[in-house]
């Protein structure tokens, strides 16, 4: 499903992205490396045009995916609704320099 392996077991991937698109829900915006950003905005994409269809199969659909469930209302209430007219675009990635520990290529991954 997803391209990037990110060094990461498949199970600690899962994990990785569902915990960052939590926070990218409840927070608007999250700074991390470049490759995570574009990983979890494809992810965080999905997620919210599942959530442009209000009813019971999609609820159960990201609540089996995000990991808090006043999250999940909130994509549901407050996030898709903003997005009704829009087809796809939510997120965005801005590239902020490097990490000075590691070199590692930071960026800011936000909502639209």
């Amino acid at each position: 499903m997803y391209a990037r392996k990110l060094n990461k077991s498949s199970s600690h991937r899962l994990s990785l992205l569902r915990t960052m698109i939590t926070f990218l829900m409840s927070h608007g915006r999250i700074i991390t490396t470049f490759a995570k950003a574009k990983e979890v905005g494809v992810a965080a994409e999905k997620l919210i045009t599942k959530a442009k269809i209000d009813n019971l199969h999609r609820r159960r659909q990201i609540w089996a995916y995000l990991t808090n469930k006043f999250i999940a209302k909130k994509l549901f209430d407050e996030i898709a609704p903003k997005y009704s007219n829009r087809n796809g675009g939510y997120t965005r990635v801005l590239k902020i320099g490097q990490r000075r520990g590691d070199a590692a290529e930071m960026a800011v991954l936000e909502l639209i």
